[in-house]
């Protein structure tokens, strides 16, 4: 029993890690109905900058907002190169090939500047694991859980209670009226994925001391977040939560009870159902639109 609490305590955490890359997918989608392809780079970009301030001598707690900041210029930078000029022309498909062209850019910039070898993050908290419930939990493992529930709540106290919040619901519900009332949709668009690689970049440096620090991390991590998106649905941010976990305990058991090379089919096996039987995810709701 002790073993499977220990388990579920670290599925709980690297769902999570997901839900919050997934949550950037949602921010973006949203607002202009496209996705970041290269979401996990940011992550990896995030993670890569944070180990370089904390090499220098930055506290790691100073570190996670100036790697924010970091996110927030490379998601803008990405809006502006690879999704508004397809935007502009209507392509349906161009915003897709962009933002994985731009992935690989930002890949091979990190293992031109940090090399190709996987790096240790140092831990700001203690390595010995403390007993909660009869089951070892790390401390790094907690702090990512209240890291990325605080990270969406503040997202979303941002969305409900400001101004700017409001324009970006605007946008989301319909964006020729928010423009129709002045709203600046462009510049709300730009913000969204400014805001969802920050978020991304905040996930890489607070999971950074959890795994090794790489050029290739952020591949797989992006690849289920996209997963978790589409399980839990991308217009909740509730069903993003819940399929972050259920993802991140299925992983986790699966590769302990049977084999870790297993460990990634009960995801892809979810994926397939929730696709077959409720293709808007498990709390999505379903659009019908006019023609």
């Amino acid at each position: 029993m002790a073993i499977l609490l220990q388990l579920i305590y670290s599925g709980i955490a690297l769902g999570m890690i997901y839900a919050v890359i997934a949550f950037g997918y949602q921010l973006t989608f949203q607002t202009s109905d496209t996705l970041n392809f290269g979401q996990g780079d940011a992550l990896m970009l995030g993670a890569m900058v944070g180990l370089t301030l904390v090499t220098m001598g930055v506290n790691f707690w100073l570190m996670l907002p100036l790697v924010m900041v970091f996110g927030l210029f490379q998601g803008a930078l990405v809006e502006r190169i690879g999704v508004r000029p397809a935007i502009k022309i209507k392509s349906e498909f161009g915003w897709i090939m962009s933002t994985i062209a731009l992935g690989i850019i930002f890949k091979n910039v990190a293992e031109n500047v940090w090399g190709r070898d996987d790096m240790k993050f140092p831990s700001p908290l203690p390595e010995s694991p403390l007993k909660f419930l009869g089951a070892n939990v790390l401390p790094m493992e907690i702090l990512v859980v209240v890291g990325a529930v605080l990270m969406m709540l503040a997202v979303e106290f941002f969305n409900r209670k400001t101004i700017y919040g409001k324009a970006v619901v605007a946008t989301f519900n319909d964006r020729d009226a928010a423009k129709l009332m002045g709203i600046n949709t462009g510049l709300v668009i730009t913000f969204s994925y400014a805001l969802s690689s920050a978020t991304a970049a905040f996930a890489g440096a607070l999971i950074a001391p959890l795994t090794l620090t790489g050029a290739t991390m952020g591949s797989v991590l992006g690849l289920k977040a996209f997963a978790v998106a589409i399980i839990g649905g991308l217009t909740s941010g509730m069903g993003i939560i819940v399929g972050g976990i259920i993802l991140g305990v299925a992983e986790t058991t699966t590769g302990f009870y049977l084999s870790t090379g297993y460990k990634d089919v009960p995801g892809l096996v979810l994926l397939l159902l929730v696709l077959a039987l409720k293709p808007a995810g498990l709390f999505g709701k379903t659009a019908i639109k006019k023609v």
